[in-house]
């Protein structure tokens, strides 16, 4: 096992006012980090900055990975496989206690929307760097949270009431709804447990498709309903919450460039909302917020139908999101940073939205061979030298010589592009992918770039399933 150690730097410190005076209180000293890749390596970084110490979880295909040897202890929790590790809850917490942690930091993907990893971490006296896991749970059972949503007053996508088991009584609740339908699993998102299906038919087959994958990813087989809408975007709104009450929103992100409902580019703002529709979709999302009691980082995601005009609510991920980088460089914050300072009872270091800078486009590089459908790509980096200059920001955990491990999410980094309009920032990642040199492994690179010389992206004339229907995907 390898160790390094580095002074504390500072002491994370929380005030309150008694009779008048500043008392000092020190709430958080050490965090474990139970996550890998650049996520995990960006909390050391900010923990270090916060005078916080850090040991990082790693499992045994992750030994050379910075997270580790980047934070001041480091444990391995297990195999490769990621239920032998990342997903282990009970060794994660083990780890945590064994090293003296106070609070686990999930980040994004594996446990971190797992409400009851986030209780027992409750349980062990761990502060779980998210949500409380009564708001985990009941944002992540769709049903409920559509339930939620509109006895909040947003608007939802017509759908079904409940989720269903079986497929007979959903194809009788989907002529009500009318078709073509979704079907998506009631007990989680990310694309996992979701079919399109367009007749009565297919109806079935689907429904057995989606049900047994949605088995396997949430351990939850039940389908819930909802209209398709075909020509759509993905909207979604960045919130933050405290334990004093206080809730505001960063804006929103557009993440309609996907494949299989997977986001491939994401960008702040939207190029397609007109002001209105953007105050009634942030504001929207501060209401569930404030409706939740919501604490720490979260994001309230919709669907836009620009024939209609018209968004609708669709989920709310409880978590840190991938695409966080390009509400960080529009807006000037640092979201993980607010993450610590809001789960050691801070409050939000901002009460009200910050006036969006410029535009920022984020693109996510990953292992995978665009030439043979997206397949996974694992082998070694053999080079690796991404771009750098004014307004381009990388996130990554990777170097040459890394191996890329068929055990875990092919990202290897993520490119954002600033610049004070659409159009530059879109010509700037032309020129910033162009300089990206990386070989040893298949990337998306040439996706990206194959994209930005569409007219239809340019032009913010695309929806979700362009990419599918038009890149040939």
């Amino acid at each position: 096992m390898f160790f390094t150690r580095f002074p504390c730097l500072a002491r994370w410190i929380s005030c309150s006012y008694l009779c008048g005076t500043l008392e000092w209180e020190r709430l958080l000293k050490r965090v474990f980090i139970a996550n890998r890749g650049e996520i995990a390596l960006r909390a050391v970084r900010v923990c270090r900055s916060l005078g916080l110490e850090t040991v990082s979880a790693y499992s045994a295909a992750d030994a050379a990975s910075p997270h580790v040897w980047a934070a001041d202890r480091a444990v391995c929790i297990g195999g490769a496989q990621a239920l032998q590790s990342y997903l282990n809850n009970a060794a994660l917490i083990a780890a945590a206690l064994g090293t003296g942690c106070d609070a686990l930091y999930p980040g994004y993907g594996f446990l971190s929307e797992n409400s009851a990893f986030a209780r027992q971490c409750r349980s062990a006296g761990l502060i779980f760097i998210g949500p409380a896991p009564e708001v985990i749970a009941l944002m992540g059972d769709k049903v409920e949270a559509r339930r939620t949503a509109l006895k909040l007053g947003l608007p939802v996508v017509p759908g079904s009431q409940g989720a269903f088991r079986e497929a007979a009584p959903a194809l009788k609740a989907a002529r009500e709804i009318g078709l073509p339908i979704l079907l998506k699993a009631g007990a989680g998102g990310g694309g996992r447990g979701m079919r399109i299906a367009t007749d009565e038919d297919s109806f079935a087959d689907l429904f057995t498709q989606a049900s047994a994958e949605a088995r396997v990813a949430f351990d939850n087989p039940a389908i819930y309903l909802e209209r398709f809408l075909p020509r759509v975007r993905h909207v979604e709104v960045q919130v933050f919450g405290d334990s004093h009450g206080n809730v505001v929103h960063l804006w929103e992100r557009d993440c309609s460039v996907q494949r299989r409902h997977q986001k491939l580019v994401e960008e702040a703002p939207s190029p397609i909302l007109s002001d209105e529709r953007r105050r009634e979709i942030v504001q929207a999302a501060e209401a569930l917020a404030h409706g939740l009691g919501y604490q720490g980082a979260g994001t309230v995601e919709f669907i836009y139908d620009p024939e209609t005009d018209r968004a609708f609510f669709i989920e709310m991920n409880t978590r840190i999101q991938v695409e966080h980088p390009v509400t960080e460089v529009v807006t000037g914050t640092d979201l993980v940073r607010e993450q610590f300072r809001v789960a050691a009872g801070e409050p939000l270091s901002l009460r009200t939205p910050p006036l969006p800078r410029g535009a920022a486009i984020e693109f996510r590089i990953n292992a995978e061979d665009v030439d043979h459908g997206f397949c996974p790509s694992p082998g070694m980096v053999s080079e690796w030298h991404p771009p750098q200059g004014k307004g381009i920001r990388f996130d990554s955990h990777v170097y040459p010589g890394w191996r890329v491990s068929p055990h875990y999410d092919s990202l290897l980094g993520k490119l954002v592009v600033h610049a004070p309009g659409r159009n530059e920032a879109l010509h700037a990642a032309r020129r910033a992918l162009a300089r990206f040199a990386a070989s040893g492994i298949s990337t998306t690179i040439p996706f990206h770039a194959a994209l930005l010389a569409k007219a239809e992206f340019r032009e913010a004339r695309i929806h979700t399933r362009w990419v599918e229907d038009e890149m040939n995907s």
